[in-house]
């Protein structure tokens, strides 16, 4: 765990959350290959190195990712790919409650998230925004976190210091640079481990 000042001091302004291996179950590594018949690492040698951030970054659209997916230039059954990891996006476990109790605790939260217009898939399976708005998605944005900017920017705008924004997130690189920037930062780990986390900060109770 990475985490930046002094958790018991001080209770967060606001909570930005990630959202794929964070709160929602994401098919990549295992859905994604199984559909295109490859192995996980077969898939990340043959799929395009820049394809998918540009995608989840909004320079490509869906039609040019799917054109663009694999290194090769081979067809790819785009809308075939785009419903099978749909079919697969579910709460991980535990994830809805604790949300459930951050919004009965008043505790403001925002989605900082790295993914396509697929988010929407994720909308219809979850309603992830019942609980937590999608304030900040890269495909919007153009920002994609570890950039400095994709933390600094959603802080600036919400018109909160970086050292009064509680990040959680699944990825490490993520998670530093974010600490490096002067907010907390969880490395996400599960909603067992996550609860008593939130509780040291004063932001859920027993």
């Amino acid at each position: 765990m990475v985490q930046q000042g002094d958790p018991a001091n001080a209770c967060p302004a606001v909570l930005l959350l990630d959202v794929m291996s964070t709160l929602v179950y994401d098919p990549f590594r295992v859905e994604m290959p199984t559909f295109l018949g490859l192995t996980f690492d077969e898939l990340l040698a043959q799929k395009h190195p820049d394809a998918w951030a540009e995608f989840e970054a909004g320079l490509i659209d869906e039609d040019s990712f799917y054109s663009k997916f694999f290194r090769d230039g081979r067809a790819l059954d785009g809308p075939g790919l785009k419903a099978a990891m749909a079919a697969h996006y579910a709460w991980l476990p535990g994830m809805q409650t604790l949300l459930a109790r951050l919004v009965e605790s008043g505790v403001p939260m925002h989605v900082l998230s790295n993914y396509p217009p697929w988010y929407e898939q994720v909308e219809q399976a979850t309603g992830l925004s019942r609980y937590v708005p999608w304030t900040f998605v890269s495909c919007h944005t153009g920002l994609r976190k570890p950039a400095a900017a994709a933390f600094l920017e959603p802080a600036q705008q919400l018109g909160v210091p970086p050292d009064r924004c509680l990040l959680i997130d699944d990825s490490p690189e993520n998670v530093h640079a974010a600490a490096a920037l002067g907010m907390d930062a969880l490395l996400f780990g599960g909603a067992e481990a996550l609860t008593p986390q939130l509780r040291a900060r004063n932001l859920i109770q027993e």
